[in-house]
């Protein structure tokens, strides 16, 4: 058996182009390519600008990035400490069960350690049974008294508007 050399970095601003790749391949996975709004500018600014809103990092094979992670920093008041928001785990096809999800996993399990994190929380999808059973493998489990809710940007800015007209 052959074995392969997988490598976890964090991503860097020359990456832009290959984050964008990714991040187009993870949405045609998930059934929603028409969902990507991003943008390489976009992308610049919010991971490499001034003030960072979110982090990836990014797994290779042999020297070229085959899936990411991409994360950011939330805080629990029950916990009285931060946590990790897991927004998207993404390995391409042709690399997966070969452990390149179990270390960018690992790999934010370190993190969350170094930074004094009590948790990490993402979403999976009802349908994906593999992530799902991935995520079982490696410690995940399910918390079902909650419910993902969302506001999108067009009932943010009704919202916010009637908000105005109150005050």
């Amino acid at each position: 058996m052959s074995t392969i050399n997988i490598s976890i970095r964090d991503a860097l601003q020359a990456d832009i182009p290959t984050i964008m790749k990714l991040i187009y391949l993870k949405a045609e996975f998930d059934g929603c390519p028409e969902a990507v709004k991003a943008t390489s500018h976009r992308l610049e600014k919010d991971l490499f600008g001034d003030k960072h809103l979110a982090f990836i990092i990014l797994a290779e094979v042999d020297g070229k990035v085959v899936g990411f992670a991409t994360y950011h920093f939330i805080y629990s008041t029950f916990l009285a400490k931060p946590g990790i928001w897991l927004d998207d785990l993404y390995v391409k096809a042709e690399h997966r069960n070969k452990r390149v999800g179990e270390l960018l996993m690992l790999r934010l399990c370190q993190i969350a350690q170094e930074k004094g994190c009590g948790r990490i929380d993402w979403t999976v999808a009802k349908s994906n049974d593999r992530g799902i059973k991935f995520y079982e493998r490696i410690g995940g489990k399910i918390v079902e008294r909650v419910r993902l809710y969302r506001l999108d940007s067009q009932a943010i800015a009704t919202k916010a508007s009637l908000q105005a007209t109150i005050l």
